[in-house]
């Protein structure tokens, strides 16, 4: 049976209002775990009237699989910034209208110039919080064990198994992050941390092969709540993480103390970045959303949640004093003339290091 013509104008209408009406509306965020602040969704929805569906990932490898796919359905993306640059490369996001993101002016210079490095001309990615790999340890635990005199800001923790083996009783946590532990391990041996030499990586392997025995768990998200909880001692990870375990410690009343350390021999610094996917279902909504990220109070209010420091000069002063002072979040110049940026790698060496790491893994 036919409708009345103005049956199916008003069906029409609806359609138009309520569904493509409602996907216009929503925006899909797919992040790092423990990642946000307080408010920084709801803040969102209440200024644009957007609703957004928010996801987390613990891995740049599972949210590039999910790329991979030409399918994954988000507005949004946070790819550390030697991922996006391969990434771009292969043509996975949007070029930025920066027209619509007045708010880059809070942002500094500094951070944009190395964001560039794999982001030449910062086309397609906007930081969103930059941070170090480092050592977190349960300290009472750790000094327990080895002793008041262990190089609690060295590397040596973890490439000597005389300290490793022993620490294997309460626990080792290393990040699932190929390349952040083959680029720490190489600059351990004094070589390129970003070499493009297969005989390095060798090199990095076998080392790493001596300390495999003694590391009880790989993770890059689950040791956050392990380190507070007592369940590791020692953890390769990021300084924001360990900075929340170290929360969630003092808030459970736990008896001892966790801290953060940058080994003196120097460590990685990366930088996370804001990407819209070229599949994006609203890229529109997208922009406003990095816009909104970069608001110097939204942006400080992360970093108070999260303990990852700003990229945002304008969000300094809103940052709370505690975390602002903290040297394993905002390390001092002379520390941070120790530390190296993590680069983008051609496919080659990426296939390799994925290959070792899975050995190593492995213990094979």
């Amino acid at each position: 049976m036919h409708r009345p013509l103005h049956t199916r104008r008003l069906l029409a209408a609806s359609l138009l209002c309520c569904g493509l009406g409602a996907q216009a509306a929503e925006l899909r965020v797919y992040n790092w775990s423990d990642y946000i602040g307080e408010t920084t969704v709801s803040s969102f929805t209440q200024k644009y009237g957007i609703k957004v569906k928010y996801d987390v990932y613990d891995s740049d490898d599972t949210l590039q699989a999910k790329l991979l796919t030409g399918k994954a359905g988000y507005d949004i993306v946070v790819p550390t910034s030697n991922y996006l640059g391969r990434q771009a490369e292969a043509g996975i996001y949007l070029p930025l209208n920066k027209a619509a993101l007045p708010n880059l002016k809070y942002l500094d210079p500094q951070v944009m110039k190395l964001a560039a490095s794999a982001d030449p001309g910062n086309k397609y990615g906007v930081p969103y919080a930059w941070l170090t790999d480092g050592m977190g340890m349960n300290v009472n635990k750790v000094k327990t064990v080895l002793g008041k005199d262990a190089p609690l800001d060295s590397w040596e923790l973890l490439f000597n198994p005389q300290y490793l083996s022993k620490l294997k009783g309460c626990g080792v946590s290393v990040l699932d992050q190929a390349p952040d532990i083959f680029a720490i391990t190489l600059h351990y041996l004094g070589r390129d941390p970003n070499s493009r030499n297969p005989a390095d990586y060798q090199a990095a392997l076998e080392t790493l092969k001596k300390i495999r025995p003694y590391i009880t768990q790989f993770n890059s998200s689950g040791y956050i709540n392990d380190l507070a909880n007592g369940d590791v001692c020692f953890a390769v990870g990021w300084s924001g993480d360990v900075g929340i375990a170290k929360r969630r410690a003092a808030d459970a009343g736990k008896p001892y103390q966790i801290a953060y350390s940058l080994p003196k021999q120097g460590a990685p610094v990366s930088i996370d970045m804001m990407a819209i996917p070229k599949d994006a279902p609203n890229p529109d909504a997208a922009l406003k959303w990095i816009n909104h990220i970069l608001d110097p109070e939204v942006s400080a209010g992360i970093t108070n949640k999260v303990f990852y420091p700003t990229p945002n000069i304008g969000a300094q002063k809103y940052v709370n004093p505690q975390i602002a002072r903290d040297p394993g979040i905002y390390p001092p110049a002379q520390v941070m003339q120790t530390l190296f940026l993590l680069k983008p790698l051609p496919n080659d060496i990426l296939r390799l290091q994925n290959r070792l790491w899975t050995q190593l893994k492995s213990g094979r």
